[in-house]
């Protein structure tokens, strides 16, 4: 007489094919491969540069354009105490290192006061016409908190540093690590040592390369 347990795993093998049962031992060992892969890929350190940020026109745009540069990364805002001295001095910085490997690149941002509460446009047209400003200029964003843009919270998390007002000042160097943070109280004045110096590296290198 055939025994019970017997008939019963006959039954439950006979309800799937053994190629069957391949296939999905194949698919489970194909899913842990991509879990491990996609993990290994989350882990993999990212910079300043590997980010995509819209800019003040509503363009996406890739910071890796300004690898290779030095980038003075700033959140600024129109109506703020800080606005004139910031924006003036920005952008003879922009105007003088400019054409050498740097870059202010310009964030606006309401978080603080409701200080730059018009729309880009007019964001745009008030730091063109009052400043002269030439330097690149993004989309109004969030650079704290759970809303923060990716590239402010690559910032914030890779100096320990966050925002706590209208202009504070991220250095990144041409890797695209920063390495130098400052508050708005800092004038820009005193952080030109620091961007030209990283500048000299450049050009250096380049020398060197010849």
């Amino acid at each position: 007489m055939l025994d019970p347990e017997d008939s019963a795993e006959h039954k439950v093998g006979s309800s799937f094919p053994k190629p069957f049962l391949v296939f999905v031992a194949m698919l489970i060992v194909l899913g842990a491969w991509l879990l491990l892969a996609f993990s290994a890929f989350e882990q993999k350190e990212t910079d300043f540069y590997s980010f995509k940020v819209v800019n003040i026109r509503g363009k996406l745009v890739s910071l890796e354009k300004y690898r290779g540069a030095v980038s003075l990364v700033v959140n600024v805002a129109s109506e703020c105490g800080y606005t004139d001295s910031h924006y003036k001095v920005l952008q003879q910085l922009q105007r003088e290192l400019g054409p050498y490997h740097f870059n202010v690149l310009a964030f606006p941002c309401n978080q603080f006061g409701q200080q730059e509460p018009d729309s880009n446009k007019e964001i745009e047209s008030f730091a063109r016409k009052t400043y002269g400003v030439s330097f690149p200029m993004f989309s109004k964003v969030a650079v704290t908190g759970t809303g923060a843009n990716p590239a402010f919270k690559y910032l914030v998390e890779s100096t320990g540093e966050e925002p706590t007002w209208n202009f504070w000042k991220y250095l990144v160097n041409p890797s695209g690590k920063v390495v130098k943070v400052w508050d708005s109280t800092v004038a820009v004045e005193e952080i030109k040592p620091y961007v030209t110096e990283l500048i000299r590296d450049i050009i250096r290198k380049k020398k060197d390369e010849l």
